[in-house]
């Protein structure tokens, strides 16, 4: 599992690196919309749809919710910011899991209404990132702070990891492990975060690592949270595409909480 893990992180690794800094903004909505499209049609086995026609107008439907996003791409903060506060109600919700949500679960309509809240806010919030100034490196930067915090968190919960997470949720994580995707994330943003922000003092530095301690905390609610469904909906992993990671959703669940809340904190930081 752990050599699949890897040649597949190989593979895909320059891919993505190049598309992030090469692509021009269209092209780039377009790559990330259509990952975008790949974890709505993993959601929809979520949903409780069984038949291949009604899986296809659930992604279909998605899709055309990601294009119309380009023309609201004016109010990305907005959504950016519905977003993050879902992820933290999200946290709530894990708080009282599963008998909270089997008391009242979720119909078919509300997890298909939320699944491109889900995506949509996160791919515009990408698309935007790079639009800033230094954008390549914004978007790079965010990238590898998460996975820093996937990283660390492996290492370091297979190591020291002795105490549950979130053991309702997903019992494989720990605090340990937490902790230590955290400390490698910090040190990620004091390294890295005076090339690609340039801070004027050591007061910007400390926004930029306290923002990026942030956002690595919330990538772990997206973990969990995209976890929290899955349990649910009686789902170990949302797909096979990605050897050794499972579904698109499987790996992207914790860009789609950090990607709004790194660009709504820089946005607002004016970092």
């Amino acid at each position: 599992m752990l050599l699949q893990r890897l040649l597949t992180a190989l593979v895909l690794l320059p891919v993505v690196l190049a598309i992030a800094w090469f692509a021009p903004l269209g092209w780039l909505f377009v790559a990330f919309s259509a990952i975008g499209i790949l974890g709505a049609y993993e959601w929809s086995a979520l949903l409780g749809l069984t038949t291949r026609p009604a899986r296809l107008a659930y992604t279909a439907g998605s899709a055309l919710i990601l294009a119309l996003a380009w023309a609201l791409q004016a109010y990305w903060q907005w959504l950016a910011a519905i977003e993050v506060l879902w992820w933290l109600f999200a946290l709530y919700l894990m708080f009282g899991f599963p008998e909270n949500l089997q008391r009242h679960r979720p119909g078919t309509l509300a997890l298909g209404i939320l699944g491109p809240l889900l995506w949509t806010p996160a791919v515009l919030s990408l698309v935007m990132l790079r639009a800033m100034p230094q954008g390549a490196e914004r978007l790079i930067f965010l990238l590898a702070l998460v996975w820093a915090a996937d990283v660390g968190a492996y290492l370091a919960g297979r190591n020291f990891g002795r105490i549950k997470l979130a053991p309702k949720v997903s019992p494989g994580k720990t605090r340990e492990g937490a902790i230590g995707g955290l400390v490698v994330c910090v040190l990620w943003a004091i390294a890295a975060g005076a090339y690609v922000f340039m801070p004027n003092d050591a007061a910007q530095l400390l926004k930029v690592v306290v923002l990026s301690f942030a956002v690595a905390a919330l990538s772990i609610v997206g973990d969990l949270g995209i976890s929290m469904f899955k349990r649910l909906s009686g789902i170990k992993d949302s797909g096979k595409l990605l050897p050794g990671h499972g579904g698109i959703l499987d790996r992207v669940d914790s860009l789609l909480a950090a990607a709004p809340a790194m660009a709504l904190g820089l946005y607002w930081l004016k970092l």
